[in-house]
């Protein structure tokens, strides 16, 4: 299993933040799950150098731009110069925040010309009885990868991230069934977009309030290959036994 470990903005203080690195990497010695630390920029140039462990890093997001005069703009080079190697692309967040179906291609592109593995996070917005939600999802899918050759293609990982899904309460977040669902439905997209049989190795990650509650049940028999956790994964007591539960 992945374990997509994205602190946000959650943590901004330098002392908390080593003290949760430690945390994580005593968590990954000692799991057979692969964890991958999203973790805000200023802390992947002062952790990832020195890493000596198994965990790997993420951007939360990278520019749009390449370089020159973009004030502020962190770049899909400069991330992969310090040490990342990954890059949560078109996460809910970010396009409430204004990417829409171009700015999150480009981003993807950017991340893979730069030695990025791109998670790109897809998700309905809510769930209707006619199905309109799984054309949505489609859409996403179909409109970031269409652009990339079908090599790059192969290189993505997808975090299904139901909107819908996300605050509310751990019981009653997305069932097994229907979780199970949407990986078989998005390995169909992917399917019909990548060459050959090379889609039946394609990653798909699931991302909507993970709590340790719930998540060995929705692992068990829905085809997912991981999890992208964000407030949990700030909880080190928390974020422990979430992973213990995949081991």
């Amino acid at each position: 299993m992945i374990i997509v470990a994205n602190w946000k903005a959650y943590i901004d203080d330098f002392e908390k933040a080593k003290k949760l690195f430690a945390i994580s990497k005593r968590i990954a010695r000692a799991s057979k799950n692969k964890i991958i630390l999203a973790i805000p920029a200023p802390f992947i140039g002062a952790f990832a150098v020195k890493n000596k462990t198994k965990v790997a890093f993420s951007a939360q997001d990278v520019s749009l731009t390449t370089g020159g005069a973009s004030t502020g703009e962190i770049t899909a080079q400069a991330y992969s110069a310090v040490g990342a190697t990954y890059a949560i692309i078109g996460h809910s967040e970010r396009r409430r925040a204004g990417d829409d179906y171009s700015v999150v291609a480009n981003k993807l592109a950017h991340a893979i010309t730069h030695g990025l593995t791109p998670i790109l996070c897809v998700g309905e917005q809510e769930r209707d009885s006619e199905g309109k939600y799984l054309s949505s999802v489609r859409e996403q899918i179909v409109t970031a990868l269409e652009p990339l050759t079908q090599k790059e293609r192969t290189e993505i990982i997808v975090a299904y991230e139901p909107i819908w899904a996300i605050g509310i309460d751990p019981t009653g977040v997305i069932a097994p069934n229907d979780l199970t669902e949407m990986v078989l439905y998005i390995r169909k997209v992917l399917a019909e977009l990548l060459p050959g049989k090379s889609s039946a190795h394609s990653l798909v990650l699931y991302g909507g309030s993970v709590e340790q509650g719930g998540i060995r049940a929705l692992a068990a028999n829905s085809g997912v290959d991981g999890f992208l956790v964000g407030r949990s994964s700030v909880d080190p007591h928390t974020f422990s036994a979430l992973v213990k539960q995949l081991d």
